[in-house]
């Protein structure tokens, strides 16, 4: 591996802008066949799929088609993830629908050429993204957000395939309420029938996956799904069953297009086209970090912008509509054992196939029999290890977990996403903001009384010990200052202050600002500031500004016995005198003051 590694390296420029030949060293037989396992399986998926998210978008249906077969092959070649499968979505598609359908009507070839120019500005815009090294946003995702935005969106998926698995006919809804009411109040016009192919499916699928393993579970479901759904046709009649099927599909390649830019459209567009590259992006670079957590891989988050803005600039010459990452079928191809990009795109190259050759005879694959698959792609979608982990190890990171969720439930899933990671930021600032600042006293227990943390220790009556973890930024200078000035008064007589700086990882100038501030004050009490073991870079940042001179260079030191031993030295000697506690080495040369 690391030779493969060092080679992907050497390759240069050719490794940036040709990301495939990072992963190619690592295809062999077995990869290549289980990719093409998981590239059929999409392709199959992808077919009905991709119809609906067409209407969905208002879109002729064969553009779903169309907008999963080119983009998604492009975005695998010069993408960032290994199991990332682009294609349209029903997030995208609602996002379309509701930008366009103002401008033109719904199917109509002034609605398709805008859905195919603003398709292009959105792929130029992650593109130029890309470029300018965008991506450390990923880096803003973080993995309880991942989690919290998995399991949710694995929730929405099955419950967008409760009318199909049940036969129901309800209106279309765009959150997961909306979804259960109409299930539930409609819940006494359930079809048998269509429900159990959805079983069987469902059951077939579990079993082969629990006791066949190495068969691809989800064609062998669909097949008896399908099977299950012609003899219930034959023995009791279509009209008796009505087993809703996903219907015959044309035989056509994607035909060319190309975008039509005018100023005007793209005035008109422009805002539409920010706001859907904004979603799109979340929502890839979210399907992405989420697959990566789960198999180890480093993203690279401004390659998958360029992979994104390529897949959509290249899709819209070829009839494809916005297309970004599918949580469907990147779940479905990590579920199908999916290894390297080679599954997308023999995903791509299948489903072309597919739509020429085998497009009539999804007349006999039933809604049901698809829904099953999908819940199957939804439960292994649900990380319940780490759910579990995040609840008992960590209360703040179990809220944005919980939060994100829910917010993907029940709200617009970009804005979901954006509420965990602006939580995470709100969070990681609160704690930021609140260092960690300890009373620090030196243990006799130890030949060199060594500092710790000791409330039944005695304190010297002269000097305070405190050590800091955490940066002394603009956000956290306050609560330092409160909790410095707390201990000073609950032991005033301690004019002098010893920081122990090692935990300090970082200082701005307001925090550089507050310790020349805090020598000041002490010394003006009668005492003195005095920085421990601080940190090479954060004294040539003091070099620099200047404040290592206000704070004095004389009472910074680098080891604790030069400080301990200089400090002493500044201490009243007829305080020491009289005192009985001791608690450093040097107390041993001053006699006790006898009565």
């Amino acid at each position: 591996m690391e030779q493969k590694c060092c080679h992907a390296d050497q390759q240069g420029w050719q490794g940036y802008f040709l990301p495939f030949l990072k992963w190619w060293p690592n295809v062999t037989t077995r990869t290549v066949r289980a990719d093409l396992i998981a590239g059929i399986t999409g392709a199959i998926v992808a077919l009905p799929q991709g119809v609906a998210f067409a209407t969905i978008a208002g879109m002729p249906p064969e553009y779903g088609l169309y907008a999963g077969m080119v983009p998604a092959i492009v975005a695998a070649l010069f993408g960032s993830s290994w199991l990332l499968v682009s294609g349209p979505t029903t997030a995208a598609s609602i996002v379309l629908y509701s930008s366009l359908s103002v401008h033109a009507a719904p199917g109509s070839p002034e609605y398709v050429q805008l859905a195919l120019t603003l398709t292009m500005m959105v792929g130029l815009i992650q593109f130029v993204m890309g470029l300018a090294r965008f991506g450390a946003l990923v880096n803003f995702i973080s993995h309880s957000v991942v989690v919290g935005f998995t399991a949710g969106a694995a929730i929405l998926i099955a419950s967008s395939q409760f009318k199909h698995f049940l036969g129901l006919i309800l209106p279309r809804t765009r959150h997961f309420h909306e979804t259960i009411y109409g299930v539930i109040s409609h819940w006494n016009e359930i079809n048998l029938y269509v429900a159990a192919v959805g079983v069987i499916t469902l059951i077939s699928g579990l079993l082969v996956r629990r006791f066949w393993p190495k068969f691809p579970y989800m064609i062998v479901s669909m097949l008896i799904g399908s099977l299950a759904a012609l003899f219930m046709n034959r023995m009791l009649g279509p009209d008796v069953t009505n087993i809703a099927s996903v219907g015959a599909l044309p035989q056509t390649l994607p035909p060319l297009s190309a975008p039509h830019f005018t100023l005007a459209n793209i005035r008109m567009l422009a805002p539409a086209a920010l706001a859907t590259t904004l979603f799109a992006l979340t929502e890839a670079i979210s399907i992405a970090r989420s697959l990566a957590d789960r198999t180890g891989q480093n993203l690279d988050g401004n390659q998958e912008f360029i992979g994104q803005g390529l897949s959509n600039i290249v899709g819209c010459f070829f009839s494809g509509y916005v297309a970004t990452g599918s949580f469907n079928r990147s779940g479905l191809n990590y579920q199908a054992g999916g290894k390297t990009p080679l599954a997308a795109i023999f995903a791509g190259g299948m489903l072309i196939l597919l739509v020429i050759l085998v497009a009539p005879l999804a007349a006999y694959l039933p809604n049901a029999a698809m829904a099953g698959i999908l819940f199957l792609v939804a439960w292994g979608l649900i990380d319940f290890r780490h759910i579990a982990k995040i609840l008992r190890t960590s209360h703040v990171e179990s809220i944005i977990m919980g939060t994100t969720f829910l917010g993907t439930l029940f709200l617009e899933l970009e804005f979901a996403i954006l509420l965990g990671v602006i939580l995470s930021l709100v969070m990681y600032l609160n704690r930021t903001s609140h260092p960690r600042i300890l009373s620090r006293v030196p243990d006799p227990r130890h030949d060199e009384r060594s500092f710790v943390t000791d409330p039944m220790l005695p304190e010297c009556p002269q000097l305070k010990i405190v050590r800091v973890d955490g940066s002394l930024y603009f956000g956290a200078v306050n609560h330092a200052q409160e909790r410095l000035q707390e201990m000073q008064c609950e032991h005033p007589e301690q004019k002098h202050l010893l920081v122990v700086a090692s935990g300090i990882n970082f200082i701005d100038m307001a925090g550089a600002d507050f310790l020349a501030h805090l020598a000041r004050e002490r010394e003006e009490a009668g005492g003195r500031l005095y920085l421990y073991d601080i940190k090479e870079g954060i004294c040539t940042h003091f070099r620099l500004t200047g404040y290592l001179l206000d704070i004095g260079t004389d009472y910074i030191f680098e080891s604790k016995a030069e400080a301990i031993a200089e400090i002493f030295d500044r201490l009243d000697k007829e305080i020491c005198a009289r005192c009985t506690k001791r608690i450093f080495l040097e107390c041993r040369t001053v006699p006790k003051l006898t009565e």
